[in-house]
């Protein structure tokens, strides 16, 4: 496919809005239920570290604007998640929350600063080896922070404490941002793999929702007519028993 660096910056634009509002339902989810039951704090904050690690392969490579700063805007999004996780779940107080929120956010801005300048100068000799390990690693962390969302998925037997709204706008910024790397001069194979990953990881809990989501309900309906059905004919052999007495 030709160069479009119109295209290019267009579609990453898109891709950018998606990812920087993306969880956005979810922190709203979570702050409206005062709940993060279902939603697992380790997924949140590996997507926030893996932000870090695709921030500085993103910086080095030179790619497009809007592609350089979804990775900023993920990690810090996903950092308030995380903070939610501590709060709701974990019923951390509100100043000892902050403080973790505001260490994590500098704590890694400062690794990714740092390792950018360390980067560069190999890179611009042509050392391409440290920058590709920074983007392979962030596709490793982006791939297995899920893998403790799909255990809340299996344990709960549906997904609970997930904005589906969250997941879909999640992949659809995957796949814009596969088809603006789709217009550059040159595909980057590591970034296309990392988008692509989010795309069919996202897609699965989403699947899951609709499977298994109307399962629990009927499941419940089920358990809730049944013990219903029970203490009515509770009720009845008490009356027929009060009967026979009198």
């Amino acid at each position: 496919m030709p160069a479009n660096h119109a295209a290019e910056n267009a579609l990453g634009t898109i891709a950018t809005i998606c990812w920087t509002v993306q969880l956005i339902p979810q922190i709203w989810y979570s702050y409206r239920l005062k709940s993060t039951e279902g939603l697992s704090e380790w997924l949140v904050l590996t997507w926030g570290v893996s932000g870090v690690f695709l921030g500085t392969y993103s910086v080095v490579q030179n790619l497009n604007i809007p592609l350089i700063l979804q990775p900023q805007l993920f990690g810090v999004l996903s950092f308030v998640s995380w903070a939610q996780c501590q709060y709701y779940g974990r019923k951390r107080s509100k100043a000892v929350t902050i403080a973790m929120f505001v260490a994590a956010v500098v704590l890694f801005a400062g690794f990714e600063v740092g390792m950018i300048f360390a980067i560069f100068p190999s890179y611009r000799a042509g050392n391409t080896a440290p920058v590709e390990f920074f983007g392979i690693f962030s596709t490793i962390l982006i791939g297995a922070a899920l893998l403790p969302q799909y255990y809340e998925i299996y344990k709960y037997k549906e997904v609970v404490g997930i904005s589906l709204l969250f997941m879909t706008v999640d992949l659809m910024g995957g796949v814009f941002n596969d088809l603006s790397l789709a217009f550059k001069d040159h595909f980057d194979v590591v970034a296309g793999v990392t988008y692509s990953l989010v795309v069919v990881l996202d897609g699965i809990v989403i699947l899951c929702a609709l499977i298994l989501n109307p399962i629990a309900r009927r499941r419940r309906k089920r358990l809730a007519a049944a013990e219903i059905s029970l203490l009515q004919g509770g009720q009845w052999a008490g009356r027929s028993t009060s009967r026979w007495i009198y």
